[in-house]
């Protein structure tokens, strides 16, 4: 019975270890997947700024090719034309809130999807121990029963 209870207890420590570095391998994975989630934020910023740039420059030609149109008609720069510039520079500016509203929701859901994947390696880790005390019951219970 004695090298009966060895292998038993050889083959509980391969399984325990295996278990472990399961554990630790998902819970890596995840710190991964949490780390791609966190540059998703960088990337939102990046795209607003650009984003940003580009409605300035559209902003400031289609103000240039109105003040062009109403001077061709002979129209003055005041009463209309300066409602529409007006209009226009409120416009900007909502669509500028807009942006940043939309980019900080997207921030904020990748700080929830990074929480999540951490979450979710914590848990593979604590699945993984719980499997290797079972394991060492397990291992335990059958060596006993060899004995008795």
């Amino acid at each position: 019975m004695g090298w009966q209870a060895a292998v038993v207890g050889a083959l509980g420590v391969a399984q325990y270890k295996q278990q472990g570095a399961y554990g630790k391998f998902n819970q890596k994975v995840q710190e991964r997947n949490a780390e791609v989630a966190q540059q998703k934020k960088e990337i939102l910023d990046n795209k607003l700024e650009l984003d940003l740039a580009t409605l300035e420059k559209n902003f400031e030609k289609l103000q240039g090719e109105n003040i062009v149109r109403t001077a061709k008609n002979g129209v003055t720069q005041g009463g209309t034309a300066a409602r529409i510039r007006i209009a226009n520079r409120l416009e900007k500016e909502l669509e500028i809130k807009k942006m940043e509203y939309n980019t900080a929701i997207g921030k904020a859901n990748a700080d929830e999807e990074s929480n999540m994947f951490r979450i979710q390696g914590q848990i593979a880790r604590m699945e993984a121990k719980a499997a290797q005390l079972k394991t060492i019951s397990d291992t335990g219970t059958s060596l006993l029963k060899m004995q008795g």
